[in-house]
């Protein structure tokens, strides 16, 4: 096992997602603001919980497109936390997009290195179930953040909380590939 390769390759294809989807609609996701981009987080999330409990996926777009799904809106938030919301005007060139996802996905992965030498890789030992309640509860600690106006006493910031979901999201990518 080798969690760098393994990592390298999940975001890989999210940013080979990310690239297509650029080339389609531009960064028209520049208009959202982080609230939005959190319940779509929430919103794949939930959707891959609802699957793990009732075994029944009406839409065939299986659980991996959910986690790439969640992995690049939480890049994108963290490039809209860095921006911040754009006008329908502005526009984000196709290179710059593409840079500031490299930036970010390179941050998550440093993390990923710290905490994986602190943890001695205990992910692997996870169920994706398990993974899936912690991303869950992420974005319910991003809503309480975001509902007190970024406001936090003794906890991370909202970047932080990403990142763990970014995490999060490509560990169960690598157990369920």
């Amino acid at each position: 096992m080798n969690t760098s390769k393994e990592y390298d390759q999940i975001i890989k294809q999210c940013r080979d997602l990310y690239s297509a989807k650029l080339k389609d609609y531009g960064a028209s996701w520049r208009i959202l603001r982080l609230p939005s981009l959190t319940d779509q987080i929430f919103i794949k999330a939930n959707r891959i919980r609802q699957f793990q409990e009732s075994g029944v996926m009406k839409i065939e777009e299986g659980i991996m497109s959910e986690f790439i799904g969640i992995i690049n809106y939480s890049i994108i938030a963290l490039i809209q936390l860095e921006l911040g919301v754009a006008n329908d005007k502005e526009k984000l060139e196709f290179t710059t997009a593409i840079e500031l996802f490299d930036k970010y996905s390179q941050k998550a992965k440093e993390l990923m290195q710290d905490k994986n030498h602190d943890y001695g890789e205990a992910w692997r030992s996870m169920r994706v179930s398990s993974i899936v309640d912690l991303i869950l509860m992420k974005i319910m600690r991003l809503k309480e953040i975001e509902d007190n106006k970024g406001k936090v006493f003794v906890s991370e910031g909202v970047d932080a909380n990403y990142y763990d979901i970014i995490n999060y999201g490509v560990f169960a990518s690598i157990k369920i590939q």
